[in-house]
């Protein structure tokens, strides 16, 4: 299995039907931006982890729960998307620490996901795009404030 950052390569974005705003990730694409990383079981893309500066979410900013916890600048990792195929099988934290590399490789220090975390068992695929705290906490990953019972801000630091 093989985790790469989305370029702008248009042979990969035609593979990639699970996006759900396709028109404005290409534009994102098309303007040389990297909205996220990609996953793929050989040339197969299996899965797909937005990563991005802070400043690049709009909705964190309006957000209550969600809102800035200090003035440092972050990274976000917003949504990810895993083919059903391949979920349960860690691709999730394998996306998480591409994500960590690819946040370094761009100067980042902190890279902040919004995951949530089930009141018990589990939670159904449908709630569970911005990812699961369990995957965050297995990335290395560790809570910073939760401003609600199942949505905590997870943080890891980049030395």
């Amino acid at each position: 299995m093989l985790v790469y950052v989305l370029e702008n390569e248009k042979k990969r974005l035609r593979c990639t039907t699970w996006f759900r705003h396709k028109k404005e990730n290409e534009n994102l694409i098309n303007n040389g931006i990297v909205p996220g990383i990609l996953a793929y079981d050989s040339n197969i893309p299996i899965g797909w982890c937005s990563v991005a500066p802070r400043e690049d979410f709009q909705v964190l900013e309006n957000s209550r729960v969600l809102e800035r916890i200090d003035d440092k600048p972050v990274w976000s990792v917003v949504c990810f998307f895993i083919n059903k195929d391949y979920r349960k099988k860690g691709l999730s934290v394998e996306l998480l620490n591409a994500a960590k590399k690819y946040v370094k490789n761009n100067k980042g220090k902190i890279i902040e996901g919004y995951p949530v975390e089930p009141k018990k068992g589990n939670t159904a695929d449908v709630f569970a795009w911005t990812g699961l705290a369990t995957a965050f906490r297995k990335a290395g990953f560790k809570e910073i404030i939760r401003r609600s019972e199942t949505r905590p801000i997870m943080r890891f630091i980049i030395i």
